[in-house]
């Protein structure tokens, strides 16, 4: 009885070994893949402030997990009896100092959690900003994130740029649906609220790319609304803010030619702005507003940042967007033949 019940114990202990290889396997990256919505991976002041509460909020779990594992075992092997054991059981019932050692030590431990992610919270919220903060206005849409820049005029889609070493305040409405703003590496998370601005504060320290995400259900495409920030050098940033205010690229023969007339005569121009092409009257009342493209083509992503902008996959994306996008809001135009490459021409003209 005693070799099964071993037996049974070992075999138990093997498949949980194999269970929790494989599960660390499951969340290792492809070689040359990274995280892209990696969290323990800070990259500005704010997410290190987040990245220390968890850490010391783990380092309390593993403590109290060990203290707990060597009173299980305590309690188990040395002060228990068996039946034919002699020693008679313990009578007592009540022990005062056990009694508030239990209820004042996790208080202690609520307190030493508490406190620094209250001043995590304020942190985010700050009433005050330095006088070179820059700001940069998120608006969501379904299912699409529109980034504007007060500062300097500067209107994009997908794909924010913000400077390194320099506080930025993304304040945040939706014009639909409740979303999420989520941005691990640099920005934790804010929701995105109809008729409320709420807002996220940070100073990027690390120049690169990073992934976004709406992380609150919004609809059929929730999973497709991504979108990317580049933390530029203050060089890179001003040269791309200066380019972002050029007028865009007006072709005058070719395909992007002709598509510019196709752009112009399609329902294209309806609902997407390019400067000095189209744009929104104050009479404009449709419901739905798409992406500013003035400089469409010297964007990486399209469709909320779920496809790699290039020919074949931005006339995929004109041809069928529902395909691509279930739910989306830009109606299928029925181009096809010269007008759609003309089309895309244009479009991936507009550097």
């Amino acid at each position: 009885m005693m070799a099964a019940l071993k037996s049974n114990r070992g075999s138990a202990a093997i498949l949980g070994a194999i269970a929790w290889v494989l599960a660390c396997a499951g969340c290792a990256p492809a070689p040359g893949e990274h995280y892209p919505l990696d969290t323990l991976s800070p990259k500005s002041d704010l997410t290190r402030t987040f990245n220390d509460i968890f850490w010391r909020i783990t380092w309390i779990d593993i403590l109290i997990l060990i203290v707990v594992i060597v009173a299980f075992f305590l309690a188990l092997f040395v002060f228990s009896s068996r039946v034919g054991e002699p020693g008679e059981p313990s009578h007592k019932h009540h022990d005062l100092w056990l009694e508030m050692a239990w209820t004042i030590i996790p208080s202690i431990i609520v307190v030493f959690i508490t406190v620094p992610t209250v001043q995590a919270i304020i942190r985010t919220q700050p009433d005050k900003w330095p006088p070179d903060t820059l700001e940069v206005r998120v608006i969501a849409h379904q299912w699409w994130w529109e980034f504007r820049y007060p500062e300097s005029g500067v209107v994009t889609a997908d794909e924010a740029h913000i400077p390194v070493h320099r506080t930025i305040h993304f304040s945040m409405v939706s014009r639909d649906v409740i979303h999420s703003f989520f941005m691990p590496a640099i920005g934790g998370k804010r929701d995105v609220v109809p008729g409320q601005t709420n807002s996220i504060t940070l100073n990027a320290d690390a120049v690169g790319q990073y992934w976004g995400q709406c992380t609150e259900f919004c609809g059929d495409s929730h999973a497709n609304m991504r979108f990317r920030v580049f933390v530029d050098s203050p060089e890179d940033f001003a040269a791309w803010t200066k380019h972002q205010l050029e007028d865009p690229v007006k072709p005058d023969e070719g395909l992007a030619a002709a598509g510019a007339k196709v752009f112009a005569d399609a329902p294209c121009a309806i609902c997407h702005t390019v400067r000095g092409v189209s744009g929104f009257s104050k009479e404009y009342t449709y419901g739905f507003r798409g992406p500013d493209l003035t400089h469409f083509g010297s964007r990486g992503t399209i469709a909320g940042a779920i496809l790699d902008n290039n020919p074949a996959n931005l006339a995929r994306w004109i041809t069928n967007p529902a395909e691509v996008k279930p739910g989306a809001n830009m109606p299928t135009l029925g181009l096809s033949g010269q007008e759609l490459n003309d089309l895309v021409a244009y479009l991936e003209s507009l550097k």
